[in-house]
Formats: structure tokens, sequence, C-alpha cells
């Protein structure tokens, strides 16, 4: 499947086409919004604008998320119009995070390093109490609070199963790596996620034994295809495994307490 294929069935499958528990899915002209129903964050994750358009519909998506209130995400893929959209949220206040790249992998051309036996020493979650490692491990390699990741893992594990499988790659009792994915229902994708590995654990194979240990109860579940999001530092070694590059995303983050910026030219009632 070439590049053109795949991207048009990545942007139809997995931004105008999916939904999510706990979110609520608004069309509002060319623009797809989710809003969470959790009391986390919501996003944009699709809009077809134009130059003339482009405006008034970040001005709607912020007067809708500020009536809630709820901070949001807008991703922004490089092949969205118009080609200054970032440049557009970024004068209205929006926080422009750093750019990875997409990638998907083709399962059913996988190489034969994903295919590789699995060992013990890497773990699949199923108790919810256990995230709490993961937790533990994300706050150490990227010195932030990662509680509200650990307790959306944990809801997902208790309620919908299904959805979701957490893994931990341990180096003897000490936890080394951890990575999950997302299976989405009637969707050719699952979705990777995490990654994360200690700093004196690395360039040891944990990464690569997650990768495998995911895209294999991928394919054994029936998906056809995985996407990521890489960063600089993981997309190399994704690339190895056979990931192609299909795009770039960049994160443009909404704050409710934000102070609006007006567009220009805009003025106050009765000024």
């Amino acid at each position: 499947m070439d590049k053109t294929e795949l991207l048009e069935i990545f942007t139809r499958q997995q931004r105008v086409e999916v939904e999510y528990p706990d979110l609520k899915r608004e069309v509002e002209g060319s623009v797809i919004r989710h809003i969470s129903l959790a009391g986390e964050d919501g996003f944009v994750i699709h809009s077809r604008l134009d130059e003339e358009s482009a405006d008034a519909a970040i001005s709607a998506q912020i007067a809708r998320f500020q009536t809630i209130p709820q901070d949001f995400e807008w991703k922004v893929y490089d092949y969205d119009t118009p080609k200054d959209l970032i440049d557009r949220l970024r004068r209205r206040g929006f926080e422009v995070g750093d750019p990875e790249a997409l990638l998907v992998l083709d399962l059913r051309d996988g190489p034969e390093s994903l295919d590789r036996p699995v060992p013990p020493s890497v773990v699949r979650i199923t108790d919810p109490g256990e995230v709490d490692d993961l937790v533990a491990l994300e706050n150490a390699v990227w010195d932030t609070d990662h509680q509200g990741l650990g307790e959306l893992l944990k809801r997902d594990l208790q309620e919908r199963p299904e959805m979701v499988s957490v893994y931990i790659s341990y180096q003897g009792q000490h936890p080394a790596s951890a990575a999950w994915i997302y299976f989405h229902a009637g969707n050719s994708f699952a979705s990777l996620w995490g990654g994360s590995t200690l700093p004196q654990f690395r360039n040891q194979g944990h990464y690569s034994l997650l990768l495998a240990a995911r895209a294999q109860e991928a394919r054994l579940r029936g998906f056809s295809l995985l996407t990521v999001d890489a960063s600089p530092m993981s997309r190399p070694i994704l690339e190895k495994h056979g990931f192609q590059y299909l795009a770039t995303s960049t994160p443009c983050k909404w704050k409710v307490n934000l102070v609006l910026i007006p567009l220009p030219g805009d003025q106050e009632d009765g000024a």
C-alpha cells in the first residue's frame, strides 16, 4: 500500500470517522472536535479550512470550549489547510508544541524482527493497580507528573479492557520501559503510545521488545495497521522496523485561563 493510500485511510478512519469513549464528537462546519465527558482535555481532530474561513473557525472553537470550560488541543498536520494554520493558532494564544512524525506500519508486510518471541520479562498488565509502576517510570523519565495518565489507563483497564493493553519491560525486578496500545473498534488501525525507557536501561532492546509485543497482539486481534506519533528519538527505531513516514503533526494547546487574543481590527462592543 503506497503512502498516498495510507494517508487517505488514516485521515478518514483516525481523524474524520473515529469516536472515543467518554468523548462527545461534534461537527461544526468543516471542523471535527471531541468534548471530554470525563473532565479531561478535549481536542480538535480534523479541519478543512481556507484563508477566508480559518480565523472564524478558530474563534468558534475557542468559544465552544470556553463555555464548558475545557482545555483543548488542536492537532495540526502538515497537509492541513491553510498552510499557515499553526501561525494563526499561535497568534490567538495557542501554545505550540514540538512536531512529531506520523508513522504507519502495514502489519501484513511487517518485518520478521517484530515476529521474534517476546520474553517473560515483558509483562502485560491486567490489574489496574499495577499501573502505578508505569506512572512512576514515566515520572522518572520525563520529570513531570503523570497522575492523569495513570487514572486514564486504570479507568480504561477497568471499564473497557478490550480497548487497551499495557506492557512493562523489566530488567530483573526493575521496570525498565513501558508502553501501551489502543484498539479502535471498526478501524484498521491500532495506535501505539509510550515507549519511555529509563536512561540506565536504554540501548538494551526494551523499546523493540515492547514494539514486538504490541504488534503481535494487534495482528492476532485482526488489525492490519499500526500508527504512532514518533519523537525524534523513537523515529529511527520505528523506521528500522518498517514504519513509513506519512506526515508531521504539531500539537497546539489552548487553556481556558488564557486571555483571548483578538483578531487584528477587532473591537470590543461599545468601543
